[in-house]
This record gives structure tokens, C-alpha cells and sequence, in this order.
């Protein structure tokens, strides 16, 4: 196949159209378009700023057209997850495709530049021969796991201002080994994770208790955990609340398994977000899907914040307004406490914190620690780490 006959191959791609969009892509294209009477040096320009684009995604071709096909999301991937019967004609031109992007991984580097009639010394890139006629049909089979589109290539979301799911380009990498403390907490956080990827009931859960105890970083640390098995992790602010719907829509027929996280939860008594969790959580069909639960964190095992006015008037009016504050928390299925650390656990994250930090563990550290979490308002995990880090930087100076 020469260049005119490779040129022709991309135009007619249909269902990868999204590859052929990206910045690699679209500067080959761009070269391969060149007219034949082309001076030497634009075509130099154009080879380079293929190359140059390329580099910013490694040095093989091959490997970034795997990625770039693997990460892609088009009518056919998603009909694959959803389970859709996928016409003959589709899949001839799915396989079509795939057939070409297989080719364009038998080209080396060397041969472009001699086919192009350019300098020798023009950069070169590797290029792994891939037979992706085979891979990506294995993929789409483990999509389960893998994703596709953003879902494939990320693993935490957040949404923007209009509700859109975007991805988190710089996520938390906290993990569970790093976290000390609370290991009956966590496990049934794991455990309630791990039944929703089996496809077995799971429970929305609140995480609620004194601030720093780690709730926030054990939801996060379960997410990074299980991600190879296929769950990912939207965050979605309190704000953000009405597109929830419209979020458990988009991910319904997906074939990987969602945390929607709701972090830092709290309502005011008049608060027009809780009734719309409320019906999320247990009463609006339309909110639902069997492959997402709700994690949120809250310091307060009520969620809203009560006033004593908000007490007063006769005995009936303060029943309800208990029963409206209790009934929200109620509907989670699985509600975990962190308290705050007793001294022992205090010191003892203190302690692992030290050593991984190259920190000598003694007597005099322990009362430096006590003597900190004093000034801060009591133990915490996040005390704890805030402690390490003072030590680190008064060592360091």
C-alpha cells in the first residue's frame, strides 16, 4: 500500500472517525495529503510535526494506535458493551478498520521517509507491528474490566458545570496499604465494593465521623484498589446533585461498575438538595442503575445541620423535624463510623508515618505528637500527617 493508497484507506474510516482526530493523526493525514510537487522543506515541516506529535505519546506507533483504539468511543464499542444485536455490515466494517490500522504498524520509519524522498537524518520513531484484528475484539470481551472511551484510559471523574462527566487528569494515587488505622472500616467498604463488581446487592453507604479520620482517602484508595477490576469513581459536588439523573443515565449500560462519591455532605434544613437525594437514594426509578452505588462522607451522622430553633413549637412539630433530619441518613444501607483515634492508634499512625519518612521513632516524638494534636484540636489522621510533614520541614532547615 503507498502513501496515495494509505490515504485513501484513512478517508474511509467510519467508526474510528475519533482516532483519526487526534493531534498524531491528524498530522499524518496532513502529510500523506501533500501534493506530489510539494516543496522538500514543508514536507520536512509535516514529517516532523507528525514525529514531534507522536514523541509527546511515546516513541511507538504501534503501541499509541493500540491505545488510541483501546480508548476509543464509537457506535460499535458501545453497542458491544451494551449487549446489542451489531449488524453484518458494522462488524465487516469494524474488522475493515481494524484491518488498517493493523498496516499502519508494518511501516517503519525508515520506509516513510525513503517513500517520502526525504533526508535520511529525519527523526525516527519505533513502530511494534500489532495484529489488532484480533486484540481489540479480545479487548471489547474483557470491557468489563477495561472500559472504553475515557472510561478505558482513566479512573476518576468528576463533572464539569453543565453535568458533563470529565476526566480527573491529576487523580489521587492514595492507596490502601498506605492508610493505618480503621481496618474494620475499610474492609467493609472493600467488601461492599467487591460485591457490586460480582453483581451481587450492594449498599449506598455513608462514611460519617470526625474530619481527617480518612474517610474521603479510604473511598479513593478503594477506587485506585479495585480499578483493574473494574470499577471507576465519579465525584459529583453537593451542588451537582440534580444531575445525578442524568450521570445514572449516561453510565447505565455501561459495562463497568460506578462509585458515585459525594464527599464532605451536609444540608441545611430548607436545602433544596435533599430532597433530590432523597428520591436518588430510594425513591425516583429513573435515578437508579444496578452498576452504581453512593458513597458519601459526612462529619455528621445526621447530615443536616440542626439548630436548637429549629427545635422549638409544639411536640409534633419537633418529632418531624427529627424524623425529616434522621430520614435522609436512613436510606444509605451501610453507615460506617470514624471516630477519632484513641492515643494508642494516634501514635501508632505516627509512628508508621516516621519510618516511612526515614524519621527516628521515640519518647520525645510521641510527646512532640501529643503536644501537636493539643494545639490542633485533638487526634486525627490528618493531624498526624500534618505532624510529619512540620517535623520534615524543621529537619530540612
Amino acid at each position: 500500500m503507498n502513501l496515495n493508497e494509505l490515504n485513501i484507506a484513512l478517508s474511509s474510516i467510519s467508526l474510528y472517525k475519533g482516532v483519526l482526530g487526534e493531534k498524531v493523526f491528524e498530522n499524518l493525514l496532513s502529510l500523506l495529503r501533500l501534493p506530489e510537487n510539494t516543496a522538500e522543506f514543508l514536507k520536512v515541516k509535516c514529517y516532523s510535526d507528525f514525529v514531534s506529535a507522536l514523541y509527546e505519546e511515546g516513541c511507538d506507533f504501534g503501541e499509541y494506535i493500540e491505545k488510541a483504539l483501546r480508548c476509543d468511543d464509537n457506535v460499535y464499542v458501545r453497542s458491544y458493551a451494551a449487549g446489542d444485536d451489531i449488524p453484518r455490515l458494522m462488524q465487516d466494517c469494524f474488522m475493515r478498520e481494524l484491518g488498517i490500522f493493523t498496516h499502519l504498524t508494518e511501516i517503519s520509519a525508515e520506509a516513510l521517509i525513503s517513500e517520502l524522498r526525504l533526508n535520511p537524518d529525519c527523526p525516527k520513531f519505533y513502530n511494534t507491528k500489532k495484529d489488532f484484528c484480533n486484540i481489540i475484539p479480545e479487548s471489547l470481551k474483557n470491557s468489563h474490566k477495561f472500559g472504553y472511551g475515557i472510561y478505558a484510559k482513566y479512573g476518576m471523574f468528576s463533572l464539569d458545570n453543565e453535568g458533563k462527566i470529565i476526566p480527573v487528569l491529576s487523580p489521587d494515587s492514595i492507596s490502601l496499604s498506605s492508610l493505618i488505622g480503621y481496618d474494620n472500616e475499610r474492609r467493609q467498604v472493600l467488601e461492599n465494593t467487591r460485591g457490586l463488581l460480582n453483581g451481587k446487592p450492594s449498599a449506598n453507604v455513608l462514611l460519617c465521623g470526625d474530619a481527617g479520620t480518612g474517610k474521603s482517602s479510604t473511598v479513593k484508595a478503594v477506587a485506585n484498589e479495585l480499578r483493574g477490576d473494574g470499577i471507576r469513581l465519579i465525584e459529583v459536588r453537593k451542588d451537582q446533585l440534580r444531575h445525578l439523573p442524568s450521570v445514572m443515565g449516561e453510565i447505565a449500560h455501561n459495562p463497568l461498575k460506578f462509585i458515585i462519591f459525594i464527599d464532605d455532605l451536609s444540608f441545611s434544613p430548607d436545602d433544596d438538595a435533599f430532597s433530590s437525594l432523597k428520591a436518588i437514594l430510594e425513591g425516583s426509578a429513573a435515578a437508579k442503575t444496578s452498576n452504581a452505588v453512593i458513597y458519601a462522607t459526612s462529619n455528621r451522622r445526621h447530615i443536616i445541620k440542626e439548630t436548637f430553633s429549629a427545635r422549638e413549637g409544639d411536640e409534633i412539630h419537633r418529632k418531624d423535624t427529627i424524623e425529616e433530619s434522621l430520614s435522609l441518613s436512613a436510606r444509605f444501607g451501610l453507615t460506617i463510623l470514624f471516630a477519632k483515634p484513641n492515643k494508642q492508634l494516634y501514635l501508632d499512625i505516627i509512628h508508621a508515618l516516621a519510618e516511612d519518612n526515614g524519621i527516628e521513632v521515640n519518647a520525645e516524638l510521641d510527646i512532640k505528637a501529643e503536644a501537636f494534636a493539643l494545639a490542633k484540636g485533638g487526634r486525627s489522621a490528618r493531624t498526624a500527617g500534618q505532624f510529619i510533614n512540620n517535623v520534615l520541614t524543621i529537619s530540612q532547615n
